[in-house]
């Protein structure tokens, strides 16, 4: 099972390539050699524009494979799809465990700098740094989402 958690703040090149942290690897390494072994395929996208998410292939095909019990008239399933696709695109990571974050997702997110790259357990999340920090002060963890947790015995 895969478990990516924590915060590793990382730096975006001036190249597009993130270089993943070395716990994240890790971690992303041993569930691709599980999997089966070979390269380390990933596919990165993001659900608004405002951050990255990248998923190990097996991950991300679960999704699909979900996504494809639903009829092709789904508008929630046609929305997704259509946002997921414009900024996806397969990423596999270079022998120092970089990959490319393709432009129109960089520049949509904001991806330049320094950029804080989250384990959400079984994918990771790409933010630009100071704009996820202000999110973060815009949107605090409130009484709601307690209960609402709570309600799911977290």
């Amino acid at each position: 099972m895969l478990r990516l958690r924590g915060n590793t703040p990382a730096t975006m090149d001036e190249k597009g390539r993130l270089k993943l942290p070395s716990s994240f690897k890790a971690e992303l390494e041993a569930f691709a050699k599980g999997e089966g072994g070979g390269v380390a395929r990933h596919y990165l996208t993001s659900l608004d524009g405002r951050s990255a998410r990248l998923y190990p292939m097996p991950v991300w095909e679960a999704i699909e494979a979900r996504l494809a019990a639903l009829p092709s008239t789904n508008p929630a399933k046609r929305k997704f799809l259509e946002t997921t696709a414009y900024f996806g695109s397969e990423v596999e990571p270079d022998a120092q465990g970089r990959f490319v974050v393709p432009p129109i997702l960089r520049e949509a997110a904001l991806l330049t700098g320094e950029v804080a790259v989250l384990g959400q357990m079984d994918h990771l999340a790409i933010w630009n740094r100071a704009g996820f920090e202000r999110r973060l002060a815009a949107e605090p963890l409130g009484a709601d989402d307690l209960a609402q947790l709570a309600d799911l015995g977290i």
